[in-house]
C-alpha cells in the first residue's frame, strides 16, 4: 500500500484561534486543488492558540469541538486521513495538548495528548500530561502519533512501534536554534523502529520564539524523502508501507530485542 501524504508547515498567530482556522482552511482548499490528492494529512502542533498558555482558560477549546468540526470537514473534504497537529484541549476541568485524528469518512479514529510536557516552554504549569499512546487504524494500517518534545523519548516511540505503528506522526513546534536535534532525532526515530517518521513543524515566530520549519518525511532506512523549508508550505511525499516490513525483515531488530536485561 502506497500513501500520498502532505505536511501543512503553517505560520501560527499567536493566541488567534479563528485566525489560525482560517489558515488551515486556505492550506486544505490548496491541497484540495491540487493535482496529486494526498491520503494523509498532517497539521503541526498547536495550530490553535500557539503558545499562548497564559491565556488558555479564555481561548482552549471545550472537549476540542472546535477543531473537531474544522477536521472532520477537512477529511471529508479531502477523502483523506487527517493528523490534526495538536490543539489545546479543554476537558474535566484541565487543557491538554491533544491531536485529534479522523478517517477519509469524517469519522473519529483516535486522539493522543501529549505525554511528555517541555519545561523550557512552562508547559507543565499550564497543561495536563496524557497517559496514553497514539495507535490509529487507518486503510487497515496501524499510524501513530506523538507530539514534539516526545520524540526525545525512544522508549515511548518504541512502545508505538511494538504495538504494530508503521508510519509515526509528529505535530512540532520545534525552535530554533535547535533544528540539528530536530532532523536528527527525526532519523534517528525512523532506523530504530524502521518505520516511516512524518513529522510537521511550523514556521514563523510567537511568544519570543522563532520556530524553524523543516518538516520531514524520513523513511524507514533513515533516508530524508522530503523536507520543507523555512517558510510556510505544503510538503508532499509518497510513504511505500511495504518498505516497513522489508526494512523489519532485512535487519530483524524486533526478533533480536534481549528485554529480560532492559529492566532498570
Amino acid at each position: 500500500m502506497k500513501w500520498n501524504v502532505a505536511l501543512l508547515q503553517m505560520d501560527i498567530a499567536f493566541g488567534r484561534p479563528d485566525l489560525n482556522a482560517a489558515t488551515v482552511r486556505r492550506l486544505v482548499n490548496q491541497l484540495a486543488e491540487a493535482e496529486q490528492q494526498p491520503d494523509l494529512v498532517v497539521l503541526p502542533e498547536l495550530w490553535d492558540t500557539g503558545y499562548d498558555l497564559t491565556r488558555l482558560d479564555e481561548i482552549a477549546d471545550d472537549n476540542g469541538e472546535r477543531a473537531k468540526a474544522l477536521l472532520r470537514e477537512a477529511a471529508v473534504q479531502l477523502k483523506a486521513h487527517v493528523i490534526g497537529g495538536s490543539v489545546a484541549e479543554r476537558r474535566d476541568g484541565r487543557v491538554y495538548n491533544t491531536t485529534f485524528v479522523f478517517d477519509r469518512e469524517g469519522n473519529l479514529a483516535g486522539s493522543y495528548s501529549k505525554t511528555h510536557l517541555f519545561r523550557l516552554m512552562d508547559e507543565e504549569k499550564y497543561l495536563a500530561a496524557g497517559e496514553k499512546p497514539g495507535l490509529y487504524i487507518l486503510d487497515g494500517q496501524t499510524a501513530g502519533s506523538v507530539i514534539c518534545y516526545d520524540i526525545r523519548f525512544p522508549e515511548w516511540l518504541r512502545v508505538h512501534a511494538l504495538k504494530g505503528a508503521k508510519v509515526m506522526c509528529v505535530p512540532a513546534q520545534w525552535p530554533h536554534p535547535r533544528l540539528d536535534h530536530w532532523r536528527q532525532l527525526l532519523i534517528a526515530r525512523a532506523i530504530e523502529n524502521q518505520m516511516y517518521v512524518v513529522a510537521c513543524n511550523r514556521v514563523g515566530e510567537g511568544g519570543g520564539n522563532t520556530f524553524c520549519g523543516h518538516s520531514m518525511v524520513v523513511n524507514p532506512w533513515g533516508e530524508v524523502i522530503a523536507e520543507g523549508m523555512q517558510q510556510e508550505e505544503i510538503v508532499y511525499a509518497e510513504l511505500d508501507l511495504a518498505l516497513v516490513d522489508e526494512v523489519r525483515g532485512r535487519i530483524p531488530v524486533f526478533a533480536d530485542r534481549r528485554t529480560e536485561l532492559y529492566e532498570l
